[in-house]
């Protein structure tokens, strides 16, 4: 009789692999290297480098100097500008997710009817989305510059005062908030297909119990939506919170640091200043801040969004 101590051995630990299985485990390793060197190489590696250099001081030209935990203390505790950067962003995060989703959102009840041109009014909305996003912002530099801006030009000609849409520091961020949800294609695209998912019965069921248009969209078409629109809204907080080209593009952080966004403050802090060590402790800070938000949004979840019959 095989001891206790051989009895509770794993299984696994007694199987001795064959040629062939050698062999296969050889081959399948070789059709994922590029991969595995891909994740090694271009993830792993970079955030292992920069957690180690958010903790020295290095400009990319002399070595890296270890300085502990100082280039956090410097951001949250000395950095004249760091909680006037976090200001600005949380300012265009919150403002321009939530109504850019409830456009979209909006938008794609819209083209879920009957309408005329539905597939045209589908493919406009939708193109702001693939269209490359320094395209996106000389196109809305046109716009809205106020020397040579096509809607400054109008209002000059029919009479009317200019207006400092990108120069102005209380205009300049819901400037480029318009500008955020005008690009709502994708998530438009996404609701749009969790609507044409909802059974037609609940509405029928809805109808003949008495429910007018708002009691069929507030009590089915919403309730059944809402993990898509918990999707958009986690995809929107993370995608804002990093949002960058657009709005250097357009202001460059000004005017006077009104649209000075966590990313640019980062980027200027890696590549004008060369402090390294500072931006990638930043860049960690960020990463915490996402991970907080996202938590914080699943967590909250269970009391809102609807998994089809789940308690």
């Amino acid at each position: 009789m095989a001891s206790a101590a051989e009895a509770s051995r794993p299984v696994l630990a007694r199987i001795r692999m064959t040629r062939e299985n050698k062999r296969a485990l050889i081959v399948g390793l070789l059709f994922v290297s590029p991969w595995i060197v891909g994740v090694l190489g271009f993830t792993v590696y970079p955030l292992i480098s920069s957690f180690y250099f958010s903790l020295t001081r290095y400009d990319l030209i002399r070595d890296p100097v270890y300085i502990g935990a100082q280039n956090y203390n410097v951001l949250i505790n000395t950095d004249p500008h760091f909680w006037k950067v976090m200001g600005n962003t949380f300012y265009y995060v919150f403002l321009s997710v939530p109504l850019g989703l409830v456009v979209a959102y909006l938008i794609a009840n819209l083209l879920n009817t009957e309408i005329i041109a539905r597939s045209l009014f589908r493919g406009v909305i939708y193109v702001p989305s693939i269209v490359p996003a320094v395209c996106s912002a000389v196109v809305w530099d046109f716009l809205l510059n106020i020397q040579y801006g096509a809607v400054n030009s109008i209002l000059q000609t029919i009479g009317l005062r200019t207006i400092p849409f990108l120069s102005n520091p209380q205009l300049a961020k819901p400037s480029i908030i318009m500008v955020a949800i005008w690009a709502q294609g994708n998530a438009m695209v996404i609701f749009l297909a969790a609507l044409q998912d909802v059974p037609t019965s609940l509405y029928e069921a809805a109808t003949v119990d008495g429910a007018n248009a708002w009691h069929r969209f507030w009590h089915v078409t919403v309730p059944m939506t809402t993990p898509i629109i918990l999707f958009n809204l986690v995809m929107g907080f993370i995608g804002a919170f990093q949002e960058f080209t657009v709005p250097w593009l357009l202001t460059q952080g000004g005017p006077m640091m009104s649209t000075e966004f966590y990313t640019i403050h980062l980027y200027r802090n890696a590549f004008v200043y060369l402090n390294m060590g500072k931006a990638s402790a930043m860049a960690w800070i960020l990463f915490i801040i996402i991970v907080v938000f996202t938590v914080m949004l699943f967590n909250t979840s269970a009391g809102w969004v609807y998994y089809g019959g789940e308690e």
